[in-house]
């Protein structure tokens, strides 16, 4: 009986194999004193010192090289080969970045990021960006594919040899498709880091990657059913009719319930927290569906976010939450990590392998850049821009690099051809925007013409062109009563380009809408347009009006502007003021956005400026600025000290004064030495002629109701003093901004100047100390360039 097993086996003398977790978490540095570092042995500890790495790595590599334009992307490429095999690899570096779990669960993590990342790409790529493309999108994308496949297959052919095996014939073949592939994500990364997203060239980039992106899509899918229907028809029969099944459900059946999540969303409130869990729920679903039926869990996301409205509120919602952190943590994860597994040495192994990527990856590129260069060329583009046009389109990155990392997983591509693929999109990611900023920079491109379109230079009864931007609802009425006192006339009539400009959320492509042309697109600037409209229909002899939105990153709305003005040949631009006033005069809201927007037109501009200050909060709803009587009704007051600035603003004052029902008051600051009447600058005599009208009042005209006084000023307090008491007596008080421009009269008020953008007369008139509930209107004389003999 000494002999028997114990009682308590319930198994007898069976072996049982039993899978007990790891601990994930440590007990900390103190859980062994004599071996510190054992708290790197649990995953999770590991994990946070990883991404933390990875993190300053990456960051400290960019803050070196920003300099130089290379791109986050590339840096953090950089640093994948930092502290892959190539460099630290060498060293001992296998506490942390260890075969196994050690380096596995980062993959793994920066794996479902990109997940997260291409679904965030599909929700920001407007697909309607493909389908309205012009004919020269449409080529320069179907030729960036083919171009570069051709020339590829002729590549494979003169390297295949009889006894090679099917494994390199695939590799080869899949490794020239890629490198022909022009991605829409990558070029949209780079048109933004390189702040040349809503330029002309950026615009044609990103409609010719759509097409090519979706003609990729269709490609990928074509050649692997082909090869799928060849190896197991009844398979391939399956998972094709899954994937349409997929796309049909999600086109036909989500979609319309995301447009019902809007539909029952109230105007200005956000997406309910629960549909926004629920369709990132969704999108990893996809992810797992896709990969059940044998295609790439990339794929499921990137089709799922595009069944999802781009833009806001849905759209805009998703990537707002997600992107930051998805961009910051989990993208640096993954594209450190899939650097990381480059390994120099593997390269030369074999030669022959080697020779063939490094051939095929140059050859690819300079047919994808010759073909688009031609392309673009061709059609009358300068040398410098298709130049640079045709680098964008042949750029690489991380879709390129995700590609490649899911054929080394599938043990369908080599270690050595990983390795001279991923160093080609890290040389490529370098050396291609430095290039086109070299190329292109439109930055240094002058918006400040060398023709004189300013109000002073146009004919009494010219047309007047005028772009009139709003930017929320609130900045319409005060706009449209301004360009009414501009007094339009059947003899000198007004073309108005109103351009509702809107913050680019949620979708990767800017975009321009003319209204006259699709009148059901941009909702939000159908109340806008409806009061423009009206406006014209009110003056239906004299006035024109053409509705414009333009939705583009901040930092790029200034662009859109300038352009537009350059284009329509406007005299005249009007921007409202960035902040918004309640009844009491202090500030209800305060938007730096468009401040920055402001700034950047008055230096850019191509033609005279006007920033509109509407303080009326407390009469709007109640009266304008002027009524349909025939009594004088709006009186209005020009500040005049001097300057081009203030002759711009005079001239603009005149042609009001021409309507019967405004009252204008131009008055003239001056200094006790101004008296004696000996005016030797230049300056000083446009000014005194400008104002000689103004002093015979029977010169412009019997109807004009025109008043001219002139105060003294020895100094800014005297003036603000001045100011002060004079502003409630007018509706609209109309000055220069005064540019660079120093006098005695306002000597001592630019250190209190808060906003430089309105000169110190219009920055005290846009002061919250400033009790008053007066329009103010400041305005910048066109920057134009003297010319000389060239």
């Amino acid at each position: 009986m000494g002999d028997a097993p114990p009682p308590y086996l319930p198994y007898g003398n069976n072996t049982l194999e039993v899978c007990v977790p790891g601990k994930v978490n440590s007990a900390g540095i103190w859980e062994n004193l004599s071996y510190p570092s054992v708290f790197l042995s649990y995953p999770l500890p590991r994990l946070e010192l990883q991404i933390l790495l990875t993190f300053l790595c990456s960051h400290i590599i960019y803050f070196i090289v920003k300099p130089l334009g290379i791109t986050f992307f590339a840096t953090q490429m950089f640093a994948g080969l930092l502290l892959g095999h190539t460099v630290l690899g060498k060293l001992d570096n296998e506490l942390l970045f260890s075969q196994g779990s050690g380096i596995e669960i980062i993959d793994t993590t920066g794996l479902f990021g990109f997940v997260i990342f291409m679904f965030l790409m599909g929700v920001k790529m407007d697909l309607r960006v493909a389908f309205r493309s012009t004919k020269r999108a449409v080529v320069i994308g179907f030729i960036s594919i083919l171009a570069p496949i051709t020339v590829g297959l002729i590549i494979f052919g003169a390297f295949k040899k009889p006894e090679q095996s099917k494994e390199v014939n695939l590799e080869r073949l899949l490794g020239t498709t890629i490198e022909s592939l022009t991605s829409f994500s990558v070029i949209a990364c780079l048109l933004s880091e390189l702040n040349i997203l809503n330029s002309e060239l950026g615009r044609l980039a990103l409609s010719a990657s759509a097409i090519a992106d979706v003609g990729t899509l269709i490609l990928v899918f074509v050649f692997s059913t082909m090869a799928k229907w060849a190896i197991a028809p009844s398979v391939a029969a399956v998972n094709t009719a899954g994937s349409i099944a997929f796309v049909v459900i999600l086109f036909f059946v989500c979609r319309p319930l995301m447009f019902w999540v809007i539909k029952t969303t109230p105007e200005g409130k956000p997406i309910k927290e629960v549909y926004i869990m629920l369709i990132v729920m969704m999108a990893i679903g996809s992810s797992i569906f896709t990969h059940f039926f044998s295609d790439s869990p990339l794929i499921g996301a990137f089709v799922f976010g595009l069944a999802v409205p781009d833009g806001p509120p849905l759209g805009s919602a998703l990537v707002d939450k997600l992107e930051c952190f998805v961009n910051g943590v989990f993208l640096a994860v993954f594209t450190t990590t899939s650097t990381m597994r480059v390994d120099v040495k593997s390269m030369m192994e074999n030669r022959s392998r080697f020779l063939f990527s490094i051939i095929f990856v140059c050859v690819t590129f300079l047919a994808k850049v010759i073909s688009c260069f031609i392309a673009t060329f061709w059609s009358l583009m300068p040398l410098k821009d298709s130049l640079a046009f045709a680098l964008i389109m042949s750029s690489k990155g991380i879709v390129e690099l995700s590609y490649f990392c899911s054929f080394i997983d599938n043990k369908i591509m080599s270690e050595a051809t990983f390795s001279v693929l991923v160093l080609g999109i890290l040389v490529n990611s370098t050396i291609v925007p430095v290039l086109v900023k070299l190329l292109y920079d439109p930055a240094s491109r002058r918006y400040a013409g060398y023709e004189k379109r300013t109000l002073m230079h146009l004919k009494p009864d010219s047309e007047l062109r005028v772009l009139a931007c709003t930017h929320r609802s609130e900045n319409v009425s005060p706009t449209i009563e301004l360009l009414d006192l501009t007094c339009p006339a059947k003899d000198s009539p007004q073309v108005v380009f109103t351009l509702h400009i809107v913050e680019l959320k949620g979708r990767d492509s800017p975009v321009f809408i003319a209204h006259q042309k699709n009148e059901n697109r941009a909702r939000s600037s159908l109340e806008n347009i409806f009061a423009y409209k009206q406006y014209e229909q009110n003056n239906w002899d004299s006035v024109t009006v053409h509705a414009f939105t333009a939705i583009s990153p901040p930092k790029l709305m200034h662009e859109d502007i300038c352009t537009m003005a350059l284009n329509k040949q406007t005299s005249f631009i009007i921007l409202p003021f960035h902040r918004k006033f309640s009844a009491d005069g202090s500030i209800e809201d305060e938007n730096s956005v468009m401040r920055n927007v402001n700034c950047s037109v008055l230096d850019r501009a191509p033609c005279s400026v006007g920033i509109l200050i509407d303080r009326r909060v407390a009469d709007r709803g109640r009266k304008t600025l002027k009524t349909s009587s025939r009594m004088p009704t709006c009186s209005i007051g020009m500040l005049f000290i001097g300057g081009k600035d203030d002759r711009e603003a005079l001239t603009l004052a005149k042609r009001m004064a021409r309507d019967p029902q405004v009252n204008l008051t131009v008055i003239r600051l001056i200094a006790d030495n101004h008296h004696s009447g000996n005016i030797m600058d230049w300056d000083g005599i446009l000014d005194s002629e400008n104002l000689k009208d103004v002093k015979q009042k029977n010169e412009v005209g019997n109807s004009c109701n025109i008043t001219y006084v002139e105060e003294v000023s020895n100094e800014g307090p005297q003036a603000a003093g001045m100011i002060r008491s004079i502003v409630n007596n007018y509706d609209l008080i109309i000055v220069g901004r005064r540019y660079r421009v120093e006098s005695v009269q306002t000597m001592g008020l630019e250190e209190w100047c808060e906003f430089p953008e309105l000169g110190v007369i219009g920055d005290l008139l846009a002061s919250t100390d400033l009790n008053s509930s007066v329009s103010v209107l400041v305005v910048q004389q066109q920057l134009y360039v003297e010319l000389g003999r060239r």
